[in-house]
């Protein structure tokens, strides 16, 4: 079994520590979801894992020959490339074999009277049998058709940020490393992309390794959770509901543990302020007791629950938002199509649909950032905007946390009238009262997005636009935005492909479709999911990307293949009864199914077990057919 073994691993960053001598085991087929608020480690974790940064201290264990693949949050491609060729780029033996491949092609198609250019290619040629290499083009292909990049051939630099993350996603999945690491891989991902990327790891055969705030995928790829909290790793059996109810559990004892410890240290501090003679003998043990207790109830808090969190706003009117037969265009692609709605008063509405269809488009009409080309849009006049925009407004290095807010005011009311201070303010958008005289600098990317969440939210607005606001958001943070937005008495229009979120925060909808395209549908996230998913036929099938193919796929001029190799007559010899073996081993999962349909736990490991045999048998299939090219009938 290939398994990674880490022991008293520690890394800090400057005077704060990540982790604190941690122990675990990554063993093949572990699912493991990795959470923590933003700025715990949980990225520092990976980078390490991955040879990126090296730890402070401690030991990593592997096998020879492990292998670990690492998705990134952001990119690291080079511009010049095509998209296909940035894929194959990569450092893996595949892509090795590959690249030798194409470049023994090359030489052979110049010189193929030269022995050693013929010996090369031949040895080119028997390496991409041995690896199966030969397949890895059209499986790159269907990967990234699935995470809707089609035109392979398009430079790497013309691509957005979100398309370059989807195409660094398809060449780390291509690796099929022991060790697949993913840090937020449904960023910028659309929800049918999400789900297909559910379904391939799910099937993945190496171990898995995963930061991601979506719940729901959590749910549905985790089998374990791990939770960084204050330099500790605590492990946790089972998905994120699993994690969840455990995590209740644990705090309601914690609770009670607390309460008692207080009580008891109320009773020893009376017998300490007894002084000698009202004590007695002096009992060192019981003195020794006391100190240990006071340290413990007097420690900082180390508190990551929720904090209900109620702002005051300003009074809103029954006239909010208004649009009629709004229209425009941006450059070749048409956003609105005379397009017309009416947002209330408390409405909550949420925005989802494919990448580039102009879902923050209308949030920046609305913002009055982008003029309509006709119709009109109407804003109450008690309307107050706050805007939560993807891209954070420029934020001040050097200025510490508390500066920062403190520039909006000294506090905020709260819905009863209270006044909070940003201490407070900052304590419930979990930031300890440790970090408030932190440089902003010092902070994560996680850390700095959630500063200017409570930054625009201390302003008060009654009307909320929020872009994307799970895109780097940690789960503790999420949740705290649940629970205000719950409170929330305003307005709330929400960009979002996460689907926990918007079934939290929206009750009606907006698809975005493309080319002005746009449907009004009431009712939970989730419940759309379902109702398109009944409307669409189950075995509709990706369609092909067309493109000019690759030297990869065509074999030399001077040297065409004809026939199969005796490695391949072999495989054809057997291929069709493994095929057989597979569907039998298929159609026994299914009948189990049918006589286990009260034990979920069952059910779900005999779904998975037919999940990896439809894609075992998809695999073979095609095999089938690349080599029944040169089998004669």
């Amino acid at each position: 079994m290939q398994t990674l073994k880490a022991e008293n691993l520690t890394e800090t960053y400057g005077t704060k520590t990540l982790f604190d001598g941690i122990d675990f085991l990554i063993n093949a087929h572990d699912r493991i979801g990795l959470i923590g608020t933003n700025g715990t480690g949980k990225t520092s974790l990976l980078n390490v894992l991955a040879n990126i940064d090296p730890q402070d201290s401690g030991e990593i264990e592997t096998p020879k020959n492990y292998t670990v693949g690492y998705l990134r949050q952001t990119p690291s491609l080079d511009e010049n490339m095509t998209i296909l060729d940035a894929v194959f780029a990569g450092s893996q033996a595949v892509f090795k074999t590959i690249r030798f491949y194409e470049e023994a092609l090359e030489k052979y198609s110049k010189e193929p009277e030269n022995s050693e250019t013929q010996r090369q290619f031949d040895l080119a040629e028997q390496r991409m049998n041995q690896e199966d290499a030969w397949t890895a083009e059209s499986d790159v292909k269907t990967i990234l058709t699935q995470l809707h990049i089609t035109d392979l051939n398009q430079k790497i630099g013309t691509l957005s940020g979100g398309q370059q993350k989807r195409v660094d996603l398809a060449q780390t999945l291509i690796q099929a490393p022991d060790l697949l690491m993913l840090d937020e891989p449904t960023n910028h991902l659309d929800f049918d992309s999400i789900a297909w990327l559910e379904k391939y790891l799910t099937a993945y055969k190496g171990a898995l390794l995963i930061v991601t705030h979506d719940r729901y995928f959590l749910d549905q790829v985790a089998n374990q959770i791990w939770e960084l909290s204050f330099g500790k790793l605590n492990q946790y059996p089972g998905n994120y509901q699993a994690y969840v109810a455990k995590k209740a559990v644990q705090e309601e004892q914690a609770a009670s543990q607390s309460q008692k410890q207080h009580q008891l240290y109320k009773q020893e501090l009376a017998w300490m302020r007894r002084g000698p003679q009202g004590r007695g003998t002096k009992q060192q043990a019981r003195i020794n007791r006391f100190d240990t207790l006071s340290d413990s109830v007097n420690a900082p808090a180390q508190n990551t629950d929720n904090i209900a969190v109620q702002l005051g706003q300003q009074r809103l009117g029954k006239k909010v938002i208004s649009l009629k037969e709004a229209s425009l265009r941006l450059s070749s692609h048409l956003i609105l199509d005379k397009f017309s709605d009416l947002i209330q008063a408390d409405e909550r509405v949420g925005i989802t649909g494919n990448n580039g269809t102009g879902k923050s488009t209308l949030l920046n009409v609305i913002a009055g950032l982008i003029p309509l080309d006709s119709g009109v849009i109407d804003i109450g006049k008690t309307v107050k905007l706050g805007y939560y925009t993807q891209k954070i407004e420029p934020i001040p290095e050097d200025k510490r946390i508390i500066n920062y807010l403190s520039e909006v005011g000294a506090g905020v009311l709260n819905a009863n009238g209270e006044r909070i201070s940003v201490t407070n303010l900052l304590e419930q958008f979990l930031f300890p009262r440790a970090m408030h005289g932190t440089l902003i600098r010092k902070l994560s990317g996680g850390e700095k997005r959630r500063l200017y969440l409570l930054k625009i939210l201390m302003q008060q607005p009654n009307v909320l636009l929020l872009d994307e606001p799970t895109n780097d958001l940690d789960i503790g943070t999420l949740t705290v935005l649940e629970d205000y937005l719950s409170g929330f008495h305003g307005t709330v229009i929400t960009v979002s492909h996460d689907r926990y979120f918007l079934d939290k925060v929206a009750d009606h909808l907006l698809i975005f479709e493309g080319n002005g395209k746009i449907i009004h549908y009431s009712g939970q996230f989730t419940d759309y999911l379902s109702h398109i998913s009944e409307v669409q036929s189950e075995t509709e099938k990706v369609v092909p990307v067309t493109v000019d193919e690759p030297a990869l796929s065509k074999k030399p001029a001077v040297k065409e293949k004809t026939k199969l190799t005796y490695a391949e007559q072999l495989e054809w010899q057997t291929i069709e009864a493994d095929i057989d073996k597979l569907e039998t081993k298929k159609a026994a999962c299914q009948s189990k199914m049918n006589d286990t349909a009260d034990d979920y736990g069952k059910l779900a490991d005999l779904q998975k077990e037919i999940e990896d045999l439809d894609h075992q048998i998809d695999t073979k299939m095609a095999r089938w057919e690349y080599l029944s090219q040169y089998t004669a009938d």
